[in-house]
């Protein structure tokens, strides 16, 4: 039985895809290419597996005793959230969307912050980097970016939600004007 992890199989198929290397059904590999290629992809594949398991330890939400100043940073969709909302009673929600799109209907009890804001940075530098936050925007897009930033500067637990509010209002859950 193959012990690569799945994530690792799919590394190395899309290295290998990438750099026009094929792996044959029993395993050998038929190189189509300069040797330049693969180095590359065992590059692409030494750097792919090495991020991937990172952030599936911090996706988990387990550092095993490794590092407890370890960010937890974990991409949640509206039924999760809702849940992590219930069990952390302290939990920080962070709506980085314009004040005009945060007026039309936010999270009960969020915290705005505008994304387009020169001085987002600096707001984001001033919150406390111990809490749990829960960070969204509309649909996404601008949250992971801010769930990126807020991880470099520190803070060290952060839940994303994935859809945004856009999600949030799909799956029915409430929001306030």
């Amino acid at each position: 039985m193959d012990a690569t992890p799945p994530t690792t199989r799919r590394c190395i198929v899309a290295a290998f895809l990438l750099t026009g290397i094929r792996l044959r059904e029993n395993r050998q590999l038929l190189i189509l290419g300069s040797m330049k290629r693969l180095i590359s992809a065992l590059l692409i594949l030494a750097f792919s597996h090495g991020s991937t398991h990172i952030y599936a330890e911090q996706e988990s939400g387990s550092n095993n005793g490794k590092n407890a100043n370890a960010p937890f940073v974990k991409n949640v969709q509206a039924e999760e959230a809702d849940q992590v909302l219930k069990k952390e009673k302290q939990i920080v929600i962070l709506d980085i969307r314009t004040p005009a799109e945060f007026k039309s209907g936010h999270l009960s009890h969020a915290k705005n912050i505008d994304f387009y804001e020169s001085d987002f940075q600096k707001n984001l530098e001033s919150l406390d980097k111990k809490k749990t936050y829960l960070v969204h925007c509309a649909s996404g897009g601008r949250s992971a970016k801010a769930r990126d930033l807020m991880k470099n500067l520190g803070f060290l637990q952060i839940y994303h939600l994935d859809d945004g509010i856009k999600g949030w209002i799909n799956a029915g859950k409430p929001v306030e004007k």
